[in-house]
Parts: C-alpha cells; structure tokens; sequence
C-alpha cells in the first residue's frame, strides 16, 4: 500500500460524499473515521449542492466544495475548486469514474476509493469493489464506506451510528412551522415520507397511506405530518384527497433537507418508503417503519434497533429498477393493517424500553 499520510499532517484532505440523501448520513461514519484518524489536517467535503444541507452543522469538515460535474464544463469547474483547496489526497466513496477524474484533474495525487475494472488507472490504490467480485454478497453501505477505512489500517470508530446535527436557525424554522401547524410539545407526532427520489417503483400507493393515515388516528390520539419532497406534490395531494384523517401536508411550505431534520426529530415515529428521511431517523433514534419493495435490505442492514423493515419476499424482488415492469406486487402486496401493526408493535416496544 503506497498511502503513507502521517496521522499529525496538517495537509488537506478531500472526502467526496456519496450523492444520494440516504447514502450521505450511511457515510456518516466513515467522515467521522477521517476526523479522528487526522485530527490536524484540513478535511473538506466535496458534496452534491442540495445534500450538503444534510451535514449542516457538523463538527467534521473544515469547508464543503459544491460538487457540480454533471458535465464537462462542471467537471472542469470542480477539479479548479479542488485545486484551489490544495488536496493531498482524496478519498472517493461513488462507483463513479467522474468523480475520480475530477480528484485527478484537480492536482490530488493520492486518490483513494474502490477499484473497478473499467476505471482502476484513476485510483492510487484501493481494495476491489464487492460488486467486481463473483459471488460476493451486499453488505451494509455503512460498512462498505468503513471497509475503505480499515482497507486504509485507520482506527475505527467504536459505533457505526450515524448522527445529524440541528442548527439554531435549522431549529427555529422547525418550531415556527410547528406552532404554525397547531402542535404543542406534549402531543404524538406521526410523520409520514410517501415519496422517493430513486423512482416510482419505491413508493407505496397514495391509497394505502390514505388508509393508514384513518387507521392511526383511529387507534391513537396523534398529529400527522405528511412530507413531502420536490415534484411529490401530487403523491401528497392524493393522499390528503383519498383520507378521512386530519393531516398536516407540508407541501406549501418547500420543507428542505435542511429544515427536515428538526422536524422528523419531533416525531415519536416515521412512516416512510425505503429512502432518505429514514436514515434521518436513524440519526437521531426516531422510531421508523419502512415500506420497502425493489430493494435489497441488505444494502441498510446496520443500526436497526429501532427500525422495522416490512418487505415481501418476492421472486422478482430485489429488482433495483426504477419503475416496477408489471403489478408493482412488492409494495401493493404490503397493507395498510400490516402497517398499524408494525407501528404499534414499534411504538409500545418504545414506551418499555424508555
């Protein structure tokens, strides 16, 4: 292994982020692992403009670098930012040989991340990929991000829990959107995250978190608070349209990753597709219940002490594909009363354990 960086470097030190939301509080870990193991270095964060309000008010990085290389012009944008920062070496956790070339054109000469077939020539040195290897089975992102790390000989952290961090100003929008919404700090809150970024195929049918919505509020005094991302307008819409239960849609009020994290903060439980929000949860020990269908558990298998992940167990499932092909069985087949009582089941294993 050539990577030799002495622990007391005072050089800079690039991380660049995964680009989906759920993968960027998974890599959570692995940024704190950097921190510890070079304490005195500058440690930058090249990030995705809209998920670097994820890591708002985090203690780790020292600056975050926009990481806008969608295209030639971008990618050239990137590497002159990354060359300005003066990177000794950088640690790439995308599948992706952009942003491996960016590190490069940007003057970084010690790039690490995993190796591929097609682009391994980019990276200084790394291990292999678990998907270049036959016969390899997924394992938790969490890990796979810490696996470069110990690849590395880096000191571990001792928890693979992620955290988030609320801002006073991220704090304040948060409590100003709830006295706006009528909820007093005594009150059960219920979130519930219909949407997905990744594809249609993820999303559980408006109807069916129409009916949940009644069955909640049928078996428990609760407030429902329905979020809703950029371009789920409608999904919420039909939802509110279909449902006899008093719920709160956000969407007017363009909640943004940001301001997201103090309000599902406030929630005793979330009710969410399998995507980002839930590992908001996670961050910051919400009770979650997932709805997940065309993805492998495997990938989120990590810090599920207070998660249930209800799934069926299909012959076409895992598909990963964006759109479902047929009848969408994976997540039609998941009911409404599966749900409630999961959720119960969740929330009373809560009240003894707290």
């Amino acid at each position: 292994m050539t990577y030799k960086l002495n622990p007391d470097t005072s050089e800079n030190i690039l991380i660049r982020a995964p680009n989906w939301v759920g993968d960027v509080v998974m890599a959570v870990p692995f940024y704190k692992c950097i921190r510890a193991n070079f304490p005195r270095a500058g440690l930058y964060c090249c990030i995705r403009k809209y998920a670097a309000r994820i890591l708002e008010g985090n203690p780790w990085f020292d600056g975050m670098i926009a990481a806008d290389d969608k295209t030639l012009k971008g990618v050239l944008g990137l590497a002159g930012k990354i060359r300005k920062a003066h990177i000794e070496a950088a640690f790439v956790l995308p599948r992706s040989p952009r942003s491996l070339l960016t590190a490069r054109l940007g003057g970084v000469r010690q790039v690490f991340g995993y190796r591929q077939p097609a682009y391994g020539l980019l990276l200084t040195d790394g291990p292999l990929h678990p998907k270049a290897i036959r016969g390899a089975q997924p394992r938790p992102m969490t890990e796979l991000y810490l696996g470069l790390a110990r690849w590395l000989g880096l000191e571990l952290p001792a928890s693979t829990k992620p955290e988030l961090f609320i801002t006073e100003q991220e704090q304040a929008v948060a409590d100003g959107l709830l006295r706006q919404y009528g909820i007093g700090g005594g009150e059960r809150v219920i979130g519930l995250n219909p949407g997905a970024r990744f594809g249609a195929s993820k999303c559980w049918p408006p109807a069916y978190f129409a009916r949940l919505a009644e069955l909640l509020q049928e078996a428990m005094n609760c407030r429902l608070l329905l979020f809703v991302g950029p371009g789920e307008e409608n999904i919420a819409a039909a939802i509110e349209a279909r449902s006899g239960a008093e719920i709160i849609n956000t969407a007017a009020d363009r909640i943004n990753l940001a301001d997201l994290k103090p309000m599902i903060n406030r929630c005793d439980l979330l009710i969410t597709n399998d995507t980002g929000p839930r590992h908001y949860a996670v961050a910051f020990d919400v009770p979650v219940v997932v709805i997940m269908g065309p993805t492998d558990p495997a990938y989120t298998n990590d810090n599920l002490e207070k998660t249930v992940v209800i799934r069926k167990e299909l012959a076409c499932s895992p598909c990963h594909l964006k759109v479902c092909p047929t009848d969408h069985r994976c997540m039609t087949g998941i009911t409404p009363e599966e749900v409630l009582e999961a959720a119960l089941d969740l929330l009373e294993k809560e009240a003894n354990e707290s």
